[in-house]
């Protein structure tokens, strides 16, 4: 009787914040921290902005393309925002996942809703900011928006934390990096584990108890 090798599989995170959580900082100093862990390239129809490059910042495609992916199943989830269309490629994560790479998704509710119907087994995280005032703040830093602007993302931010419940993990970014340490910590609690860690360390398991 042969018994089938488990294949290597990352963990798929789902990261949410309200605009002015700090959620693009914290990403960021994570992929840093961790080796093998990856974010998610979207795809999406908008135009580059300048800096940014196809294939590292977005997949930039054309509506027509973008419309036939959806009719292909090729995307995990998808949304129209502002007139362009974004989404997360099945293909490509799962890829990442394959390859025993941990990976991020830095998406809204509606897309986590998406994936966690097609992914059960994804982990999430949200991301709040410390206080309300600390949130409006963070959004007037810029200085050049209107207040009628300034009221808009307030009430955008309302809605978006408005659905933390839904996720299994609740960050605050109050001190960055006691930030960073707790979400940090959840990516190493979930390496942890212990189907995680059997399949890691078989050779040692294999050893120890021969």
């Amino acid at each position: 009787m042969t018994h089938s090798k488990k294949v290597a599989q990352g963990t798929l995170y789902i990261i949410s914040a309200p605009s002015g959580a700090g959620k693009t900082s914290l990403v960021k100093a994570l992929l840093a921290r961790f080796d093998s862990l990856v974010v998610s390239i979207s795809h999406t129809t908008r135009a580059p902005r300048p800096g940014e490059k196809d294939g590292v910042d977005y997949h930039f495609i054309d509506e027509h393309e973008f419309l036939e992916l959806i009719e292909q199943g090729a995307f995990l989830e998808h949304a129209k925002v502002y007139d362009h269309f974004y989404g997360t490629s099945r293909a490509s994560v799962q890829a990442h996942l394959d390859a025993d790479r941990d990976v991020l998704l830095e998406i809204d509710w509606q897309g986590a809703r998406q994936v966690r119907r097609q992914m059960p087994d994804c982990q999430s995280i949200f991301i709040i900011p410390p206080s309300r005032v600390a949130l409006e703040a963070r959004l007037r830093q810029r200085g050049q928006d209107k207040e009628s602007v300034i009221e808009h993302r307030m009430q955008a931010a309302i809605r978006e934390m408005s659905h933390y419940n839904e996720y299994d993990y609740l960050v605050v970014n109050d001190v960055f990096d006691r930030a960073l340490a707790d979400l940090g910590g959840i990516i190493t609690t979930n390496r942890l584990r212990l189907a995680e860690q059997a399949r890691r360390l078989n050779p040692l398991l294999q050893e120890l108890l021969s």
